[in-house]
């Protein structure tokens, strides 16, 4: 791989000079431009990126920070959030802590001492001591202490969606089933809207979670079964929470939609789980990914914003499984 000494010493200048014409900065004659261009092409060099921008104290580089890049939903906002990074000539650092809370502070760390333009973060640990403000932030379903801002999907709302569709498709005694994150998250707001919705409209109903990660699918899907095998309702937190309740269910002889209803929370797409195609509460995901990097846009600016939190607004999509 081809370095900047590499090129100088083709074009018969300093140094200096190519940097210059890569950083678009300096007087350099035409002449001169000229040859570092031809010398950089005929070499094939690639800037080194990092290392530019912390040479000019200005990065383009935005960190997202993903519990999981396998989790459907997740890969979905992270494919739009690079896309509109694009449209400004931004690049995107993918920073995939696998929900460990060691490995988010890690990248915490080593983003903080890097410089990058701002960070995009989902986490559901307890990492609110060591997030600082004095980087450009954008959390997603997340709150902190901190005057941090958070985009999100009206959870709540969601939550008494799905109770009304269940009820309106039959269901008598729905069930919401999900895990609790030790901190505070929207997503919990998905099991708060069902619950006050069932009271509403006076509807008998179940929940049942475990801690957040669950780490036996096996132990919770039978032990939900075994519990609670008279509901004939099921709200799942997650579109990936409502195939694994279906597949397992499937091997009990219980059918949907025919037996229980179920739907699901996210609305990604085409996924090989989802046969038949869930009914679900869909998140606009895109909406939500090109906002955060819009608010990030601004906060790198340094304007003050109006808001908190932006809340954006959920529809149900039927599909076979209500």
């Amino acid at each position: 791989m081809s370095s900047i000494k590499d090129v100088a010493i083709l074009a018969g200048v300093a140094v200096g000079t190519v940097s210059r014409v890569i950083n678009k900065s300096g007087a350099v004659k035409p002449a001169t431009r000229r040859k570092v261009e031809e010398a950089i092409q005929e070499l094939n060099y690639v800037p080194n990126e990092i290392a530019r921008n912390f040479k000019m104290r200005k990065s383009k580089m935005v960190a997202l920070m993903l519990p999981s890049i396998w989790h459907p939903f997740f890969s979905e906002l992270a494919y739009y959030i690079e896309d509109e990074l694009d449209l400004e000539g931004y690049k995107l650092m993918l920073c995939n802590s696998g929900g460990k809370p060691e490995k988010e502070l890690y990248y915490l760390e080593m983003l903080q001492q890097n410089k990058v333009a701002g960070i995009v973060g989902i986490t559901y640990n307890d990492i609110e001591n060591n997030v600082r403000n004095d980087i450009p932030i954008v959390s997603i379903d997340r709150h902190f202490n901190k005057k941090i801002t958070c985009v999100t999907s009206d959870n709540y709302e969601g939550g008494r969606l799905a109770l009304r569709e269940l009820v309106k498709a039959g269901a008598r005694k729905p069930a919401f089933i999900g895990s609790v994150t030790s901190v505070y998250s929207e997503t919990m707001n998905r099991r708060e809207g069902f619950i006050q919705e069932a009271k509403t409209m006076g509807v008998e109903y179940v929940v049942y979670e475990k801690p957040d990660p669950v780490e036996d699918d096996d132990a919770y899907f039978d032990e939900l079964l075994k519990e609670h095998h008279d509901v004939d309702g099921v709200f799942a937190i997650t579109d990936i929470f409502a195939a694994k309740y279906i597949e397992r269910a499937g091997r009990q002889g219980i059918r949907v939609p025919e037996d229980v209803k179920v739907i699901g929370y996210d609305g990604i797409q085409d996924h090989p789980y989802f046969h038949p195609l869930l009914s679900t509460i869909r998140q606009p995901v895109e909406e939500m990914a090109r906002m955060t990097i819009r608010l990030l846009y601004e906060k790198i600016e340094g304007k003050d914003l109006e808001q908190q939190v932006y809340r954006l607004p959920v529809t149900f999509r039927q599909g076979e499984t209500t």
